[in-house]
């Protein structure tokens, strides 16, 4: 599953609670600077992969006479090349080894910030990380499932996409996490 913008203040805040929780660490600061690392370091990687999505789009795009010719999957294709551009982008397409990946850079900046202090291996805590970043996506798979279920429940159905439903379905995703103590 792939993360969005509008989920990684929430993502960053869950990973320094797990940490803080963890007892493990010493935050030198507090939470916050620990979200704000997490936060940018995330960012920056939805941002990559935004940028490759835009390049590729334009590919099959520029080529899509060739592509309607040739009879091709459009969706293949554009894994395909997806795939090919990954390495220039500085994206890793597979999501265990991107949350790996994004755990060690958490860690690394964490660290460098002198945010926190600690005595135990760093793997220990790039685990705590990175288990932060997974159980987020599937507990964040529920939430948005109990969402799209009170969206279907209003008597005024709203068109996905549209503002109104963005809104509306942003203020129940931070009702649910916070019903969820998430948030």
């Amino acid at each position: 599953m792939k993360v969005t913008l509008a989920q990684i203040p929430f993502l960053a805040n869950r990973v320094a609670v797990e940490l803080a929780r963890s007892g493990l660490v010493t935050m030198t600061q507090g939470m916050d600077p620990i979200v704000a690392e997490a936060k940018k370091i995330l960012e920056q990687s939805v941002k990559q992969e935004a940028a490759l999505e835009a390049r590729v789009k334009e590919i099959v795009n520029d080529n899509e006479d060739e592509i309607d010719f040739y009879q091709a999957d459009d969706r293949q294709l554009f894994f395909m090349i997806k795939k090919k551009l990954a390495p220039e982008y500085g994206v890793i397409l597979s999501y265990e080894d991107r949350f790996s990946d994004l755990a060690h850079k958490i860690l690394d900046a964490i660290y460098e910030e002198d945010l926190m202090n600690y005595d135990v291996s760093e793997n220990r805590l790039k685990n705590i990380i990175y288990d932060a970043i997974t159980s987020f996506i599937a507990d964040n798979d529920e939430i948005e499932r109990a969402v799209n279920e009170k969206m279907k429940s209003f008597q005024k159905q709203l068109i996905p996409g549209t503002d109104e439903y963005e809104l509306r379905f942003e203020k129940l995703y931070r009702e649910e996490l916070t019903r969820r103590g998430l948030a």
